[in-house]
């Protein structure tokens, strides 16, 4: 069996997947006896490589059956062996992304299979694999549920791999559901629990992806952002996890948000970025052009243009949403500037906007305070007040008053210590 496994890996490194293949399923397939130690290790690692093998070639459906036809070789190993295996398998499964609705469904199963297997360190790594999964597909609600009983349980095992990965899952679903306070709370333990162990690159790279779009998301600081994006960029590069085009993108969302689309080209010129050149880093490339432009127009082409790199990531959608009214606020500025009187309608087709969007954000802008004016219903036109000079007597008064005080305070103590 070691010399036909040797030539199946032979044939997996030059590419020939059909011969590796069947070389593969034929040593899974064969029987072995319990104290045949040698031949189990064998039929362990050509699981795992078959596992590999269906990954490498996008074979999703394959991939699970195998998972569910390896169980009954399972109770030849040890437990945590098998755990190791199951957990690798699935792990597999999941990084292919493949979409084919069959993922929770296997999970779960593989969860009540440990369970009645009383496997209970493979059923809880399943089940932080499980809690992704209701992330991934929106089901909040089960993931919160079921993540707050694994959190009591990893804290009384100690299981603080797991314990990281689970703290990590509610604050992205706490972030999803807008409650960023406990997204804050989630990561911060998270982050904590994760100083005192080994983090492997992929999770440390989860970690810093998070707290830049808390960092964006919470104080709108894109400075410290793009250094928690740019750590996550080069950990899932080294790992070269699909995930680092995720990193790249959010990094010139930053640049973007910060007004600096000026060093885009040089960050997607670099060596490490050209291998991610495609659409996403083509969308941010646009959507940077329109801001330096200051062109609405060319703004929202993009967005019709790259929907599927922009308006369908909530992340970045949420941000251009922001930059979109940045920039209609700086054009209507610039554009009413030269009148004390205008007609709203004149306005809408220089700026060329429906009537509607320029007036209620005209009307915003006026409750902003960032406009000085009303605007006449009845006319229908946006009329101007010229900009009072701001009176500073009153607080240069209280200032003084304020200094006076602390003179007076400074006198009475030197005149106690003197009597």
């Amino acid at each position: 069996m070691d010399q036909e496994l040797e030539i199946a890996q032979a044939h997996v490194a030059a590419k020939n997947y059909e011969a590796a293949y069947n070389i593969f399923h034929k040593l899974v397939s064969q029987d072995v006896k319990a104290q045949d130690e040698d031949n189990i290790g064998v039929k362990e690692q050509a699981i795992l490589d078959l596992g590999n093998l269906f990954k490498e070639t996008k074979k999703a459906k394959e991939l699970a059956e195998l998972i569910v036809f390896t169980r009954p070789f399972l109770e030849m190993v040890s437990k945590a062996k098998a755990a190791k295996l199951v957990r690798n398998l699935v792990d597999m499964f999941l990084d292919l992304e493949a979409g084919t609705g069959e993922e929770i469904r296997l999970c779960s199963e593989n969860i009540e299979w440990a369970k009645s297997e009383n496997r209970t360190f493979l059923r809880q790594a399943l089940e932080v694999r499980l809690i992704g999964l209701y992330f991934e597909n929106q089901r909040y609600t089960d993931s919160i549920a079921l993540g707050s009983q694994l959190l009591k349980e990893l804290k009384k095992l100690d299981d603080k791999l797991l314990l990281v990965e689970v703290q990590l899952l509610e604050s992205k679903t706490y972030h999803s559901l807008g409650n960023l306070s406990k997204a804050r709370a989630a990561l911060t333990s998270a982050r904590t629990t994760a100083n005192g162990i080994y983090c492997p690159p992929k999770l440390q790279a989860s970690l810093d992806l998070q707290s830049g779009m808390l960092h964006a998301a919470d104080d709108r600081d894109f400075k410290t952002a793009f250094s928690y994006f740019y750590e996550a960029f080069e950990g899932y590069d080294s790992i070269d996890s699909p995930r680092a085009i995720t990193g790249l993108k959010y990094m010139l969302l930053s640049k973007v948000m910060l007004n600096q689309p000026e060093d885009i080209n040089s960050l997607i010129s670099g060596k490490l970025a050209l291998k991610y050149a495609g659409k996403e880093i083509e969308s941010m490339k646009a959507i940077a052009a329109a801001s330096e432009k200051r062109s609405l127009a060319e703004f929202q082409r993009t967005l019709v243009e790259f929907k599927d790199q922009l308006i369908d990531d909530l992340f970045v959608r949420s941000h251009l949403d922001t930059l979109y009214d940045n920039l209609l606020e700086q054009n209507l500025s610039k554009i009413i500037e030269p009148f004390s009187k205008v007609q709203i309608d004149h306005v809408a087709k220089l700026i060329k906007l429906p009537q509607e969007d320029v007036e209620r954000k005209l009307s915003q802008m006026i409750l902003d305070k960032k406009l000085s004016g009303i605007l006449d219903q009845g006319t229908g036109a946006l009329i101007l007040f010229d900009s009072k000079p701001v009176d500073l007597v009153y607080k240069n008064s209280l200032s003084i008053i304020h200094e006076m005080g602390k003179v007076v305070d400074n006198l009475y103590t030197k005149v106690k210590k003197l009597s």
